[in-house]
């Protein structure tokens, strides 16, 4: 998969929505590629009371629950 790829994938999931008079998701979005080779999104979440977290996280967050880890690209 190259860049442009998971790039694209990370756009797709962007729809920012208000949940709340204090809370709104989806203004960021985020594409990570796990070392089985399949690839997680995740959406921000901002908060007035900091409680929010990034896209990275929440695609992060998801990998890890579906019990999967991060491929390491070698340099």
């Amino acid at each position: 998969m190259t860049f442009d790829e998971l790039y694209r994938e990370a756009k797709a999931v962007i729809y920012s929505r208000k949940l709340s008079e204090y809370a709104s998701a989806g203004g960021v979005g985020a594409a990570i590629i796990s070392k089985s080779g399949k690839i997680y999104t995740g959406v921000s979440i901002d908060t007035a009371y900091s409680m929010g977290f990034c896209a990275e996280h929440a695609a992060a967050a998801t990998m890890i629950t579906q019990g999967e880890f991060m491929k390491r690209e070698k340099r």
